[in-house]
């Protein structure tokens, strides 16, 4: 049987291990560096709840992501939950938020490495970024896996650096710590959502799930993991940043971190900062792209994508189409569009995407106790979509709506030809 007769199945490479460091590349990337600042200006002294809120319902999609992907290990994520959980639309509706969605996050990403690495060629260094880590990605998920672990390592390392530098200078107070809401409930809500950004990536792991070894036990315990380790690396950075800047002075921050370090008396750690964001920011663009093409492989396989997307290399047993389709794309984007806008516009995406994932737990089981954290990751999701700023609302709602329309349009057609 030839590669066109049926659709290939990816190999299962990836462990535990694994799985966390994915993930983790995902989440601990660019968005620390850069979501502490609009976020304080957002919430003001209200950051911590902010940060907490976003963690809260970051826990209730992990745990619904976890046990739809130990029960459906296929390459999709919450596209197939939906599907097989709530019917082909909400399936549909919830890959179109996510690839749409993340290819915006990845060409902020992309933008983000050209900021930091040469910010008067940013639009030409985002290019390059995107055609050689599509290239790492055509060469097999264990070479992603490996170059991932690296980064992962490297932006632990710079962000310790913070942390000990920050709390142990004398600009350290901790009267700077106030928990209370100075943005009112709006900015601590608005502050979440932007914050949610930097917790989305553990959706990776279930998005690889035909790739993952024994994903029935490596899934659920690989999401919570990768979660835990990244939210208590945001709250140490946040308290330590915040120590030392106090929530205005990092409102106003276009290096947060950066100006955190050189506020602390050690303005040589700043060059080392802004290369651990550069390095962040490739992480995270490295494992996007993962998980946007396979994604685009599910939808391919079922026609709602060109189904050519759905060939899989039978050399390298990667989507290598969906990839370089989802490559070219985001070096489009890279090359034109503006980071701030398409940071708003994926976080709106990605809520919508979750809203189905924990939707589809809710169906898992009927007892009201095992139906109440899905139920308040739902609210949680919706709640912080809305309160996105007004634009990424209102472009994130035309977008789905698009899509909704675009696939009602074609099964009218299908209708039509039968």
């Amino acid at each position: 049987m030839t590669q066109s007769d049926s659709p290939a199945e990816l190999r299962r490479t990836l462990g535990v291990g694994d799985a966390v460091v994915i993930g983790l590349g995902s989440m601990i990337g660019a968005g620390i560096f850069a979501a502490l600042a609009p976020a304080a200006h957002a919430a003001g002294s209200g950051l911590v709840l902010g940060l907490a809120l976003a963690a809260l319902v970051a826990y209730c999609n992990a745990m619904a992501s976890a046990r739809l992907a130990a029960l459906y290990p296929a390459s999709g994520g919450t596209y197939v939950y939906g599907r097989e959980r709530l019917g082909p639309f909400w399936g549909y509706l919830a890959g179109w938020s996510f690839v749409v969605g993340k290819t915006a996050s990845c060409a902020a990403m992309a933008l983000t490495v050209g900021a930091y690495v040469w910010p008067g060629q940013a639009h030409a260094v985002a290019v390059a970024a995107v055609v050689a880590l599509t290239a790492v990605n055509y060469g097999g998920i264990q070479k992603s896996a490996w170059l991932t672990r690296v980064i992962v390592a490297m932006v632990l390392a710079v962000l310790a650096s913070v942390v000990v530098v920050c709390l142990g200078s004398g600009e350290s107070d901790a009267g700077r710590l106030d928990v209370g809401a100075s943005g009112g409930v709006g900015g601590v809500l608005q502050a979440a959502g932007l914050l949610f950004f930097a917790f989305a990536g553990y959706a990776r792991i279930a998005t690889l799930g035909e790739e993952v070894r024994d994903p029935a036990r490596t899934i659920p315990r690989a999401i919570p993991l990768a979660l835990g380790i990244a939210l208590a690396v945001y709250a140490c950075v946040a308290v330590a940043v915040l120590s030392v800047l106090g929530s205005g002075d990092l409102g106003s921050a276009t290096a947060p971190l950066a100006d955190a370090v050189r506020a602390a008396g050690v303005p040589g750690l700043a060059p080392v900062v802004r290369g651990g964001a550069a390095v962040a920011a490739l992480g995270s663009l490295l494992a996007l792209i993962l998980g946007v093409s396979r994604t685009t492989l599910a939808m391919a396989r079922d026609r709602h994508l060109p189904g050519g997307l759905s060939a899989v290399h039978p050399r390298f047993q990667v989507p290598h189409r969906a990839e370089l389709a989802v490559g070219a794309v985001v070096a489009a984007l890279a090359a034109t569009v503006d980071v701030r806008g398409a940071i708003g516009f994926s976080s709106f995406g990605v809520l919508a995407y979750y809203a189905v994932a924990n939707a589809s737990a809710w169906t898992l089981d009927r007892a009201p106790l095992k139906r109440a954290l899905p139920a308040l990751g739902v609210v949680g999701c919706v709640v912080l979509a809305f309160a996105l700023p007004g634009t990424s609302v209102v472009v994130g709602a035309g977008v789905l709506a698009a899509g909704a329309v675009a696939y009602g349009v074609r099964g009218w057609l299908a209708s039509r030809r039968r």
